[in-house]
């Protein structure tokens, strides 16, 4: 049983997050850490081309801008900064809820060159929902006065995503971080994330729930990550699936899981 392209459509649910766009223009998220330079680099792309309010439902301030690239307008959405997207406040809620149920055209994450392994786990997670992942090592001249050096193509490879370093407040790096969000956008770049693996246990219960989650949401969500956050017992996900979708199945499918 599939899910309606009604309740599917990315332009149907984007409304709901108030995402109003003209001539279809792509959506990009913006997600990171805190104090990984990610409202700086925000700024550096979108100029005064840009407003904030609150999402909908929530106190959490939310940013929306836009910027030009090569003739092409894209509207960037700074999500929350938040550590995880396990839900467990507000800010990661909506973070989560927007890369999982708005589903992005990309999604940047923004790490700290100078702390990368404390950033890398945010990285891992959203590679979990989306494939259209760049990661943004920012603060990089930071990371040079440390002595610090950040092998941007060999993290590439490790991650399967495309890695681009910057220095927001400087500028430095921004036109190719603008090129390869282009690039993944209109499908001249493929990312191809290469995943946690679990113990043999896990990716069998996960093997044996996902074609259930399949079923009952389609293509719409990944199956992988919903099954993975069923068998931890993350009942919010399922409220929030509730929320967006139309298709009640995916609660019998969790009802059994989480009883």
């Amino acid at each position: 049983m599939g899910l309606t392209s009604q309740s599917t459509g990315r332009s149907t649910t984007r409304e709901i997050f108030n995402i109003k766009r003209n001539n279809n223009e792509p959506v990009i998220a913006l997600a990171g850490n805190p104090n990984t330079g990610k409202s700086t680099l925000f700024n550096a792309l979108t100029g005064l081309r840009q407003h904030t309010g609150n999402w909908p439902g929530k106190t959490v301030l939310r940013a929306e801008g836009s910027f030009i690239h090569n003739g092409r307008r894209y509207t960037l959405i700074d999500l929350p900064g938040t550590y995880s997207l396990l839900a467990n406040s507000a800010d990661e809620e909506v973070a989560r809820d927007f890369i999982c149920f708005a589903k992005p055209d990309a999604t940047v994450v923004v790490v700290d060159a100078t702390c990368l392994e404390r950033n890398l786990n945010l990285v891992l997670q959203v590679m979990e929902i989306t494939s259209k992942v760049i990661v943004c090592v920012n603060l990089i001249d930071e990371a040079r006065r440390k002595k610090l050096r950040v092998d941007a193509d060999k993290l590439s490879k490790k991650l399967g995503v495309p890695v681009i370093t910057t220095a927001a407040r400087s500028g430095e790096g921004l036109p190719r971080l603008m090129d390869v969000i282009s690039d993944v956008v209109w499908g001249r770049l493929t990312p191809k994330p290469k995943l946690v693996r679990y113990t043999g246990e896990v990716e069998e219960a996960i093997a044996r729930l996902e074609p259930k989650v399949r079923a009952a949401v389609g293509d719409g969500i990944n199956a992988r990550w919903v099954a993975l956050r069923l068998l931890d017992g993350d009942t919010k996900l399922v409220q929030a699936m509730e929320k967006f979708l139309s298709e009640k199945e995916i609660v019998r499918v969790a009802q059994e899981v989480l009883a």
